[in-house]
């Protein structure tokens, strides 16, 4: 049974207090009775969440939260006192963020970027120094892989973005296509791993012509639903293209240049039509 995240658990007994569930190796969870669903069967198979309560015993929830042990996640502040602040993750118990764990004191009603831990009483807390809690282990991926992004903060040369929870990434502002903020989760692919620094770059769309067939179909969808009429062709400004598509100048060229060979639509000064 993990602290912290999501765990699969069968029901074992059934009492007033609610119904304890247990795990293959025989440790138990109480699912208070506010949270046990109509129908509940000794045997069956809950997903819960298990965290601590105010009186630090360890309580199933079927209700998931924002954030799981060792994830990072943009969570509002929701309260702060004299030892720290405390944020709002989806549960009736709030998350607290030490003052420690706060690079720069946080102020209610603020989003903060934060990972899930346990410190060092065993508890659930939050972390704003997220570089803790990033992965020590070398990163090892190749060019198109598909990752899971968290944008995690404006630079001068685009996005820093932590990569499946676990590396730092970034994505660089001539990949942008479609507008991001920080806290936005969203999938990606890895541009590049550079072999001398080990610097990961990542981008929104599937490398080279891994893009071409969706976007493609994305052409012709636009072109059916306006009269098989384009605007657009080899001479249009990438911003013109971007506005309509959300691609770079390459990608639409690409996905246009395959479209062409197959002979489904023309190509002329007015832009592209359907054949």
């Amino acid at each position: 049974m993990e602290l912290g995240r999501v765990n699969q658990l069968k029901v074992k007994r059934i009492v007033e207090q609610g119904a304890y569930l247990e795990d293959n190796m025989g440790e138990a969870v109480l699912l208070p009775l506010q949270d046990v669903p109509d129908g509940l069967q000794l045997g069956d198979t809950l997903s819960v969440f298990v965290y601590l309560d105010s009186d630090d015993f360890a309580v199933a929830t079927l209700k998931k939260p924002r954030i799981q042990l060792g994830e990072f996640a943009q969570l509002r502040v929701a309260d702060t006192n004299q030892v720290g602040a405390f944020l709002d993750w989806g549960l009736p118990k709030q998350l607290f963020l030490p003052f420690a764990e706060q690079p720069q004191r946080v102020e209610v009603g603020q989003q903060v970027m934060v990972c899930l831990y346990i410190d060092n009483t065993g508890r659930l807390a939050a972390s704003a120094r997220l570089e803790r809690h990033l992965s020590p282990d070398p990163a090892s991926y190749r060019a198109g892989d598909p990752v899971n992004l968290l944008i995690w903060r404006r630079t001068e040369l685009g996005y820093l973005v932590i990569i499946n929870h676990q590396h730092p990434g970034m994505l660089h502002q001539q990949d942008l296509f479609k507008p991001v903020r920080p806290g936005l989760s969203m999938p990606g692919y890895i541009k590049q791993q550079r072999d001398d620094d080990g610097k990961i770059d990542v981008m929104l769309d599937k490398p080279g012509y891994g893009r071409v067939e969706p976007l493609a179909e994305q052409v012709l969808d636009y072109l059916k639903v306006r009269g098989g009429q384009c605007p657009l062709n080899d001479k249009s400004s990438p911003d013109e293209i971007k506005a309509i598509f959300g691609v770079s100048k390459k990608a639409f060229k690409m996905a246009v240049g395959n479209l062409l060979k197959q002979g489904v639509i023309v190509a002329d000064e007015q832009g592209i039509h359907l054949k």
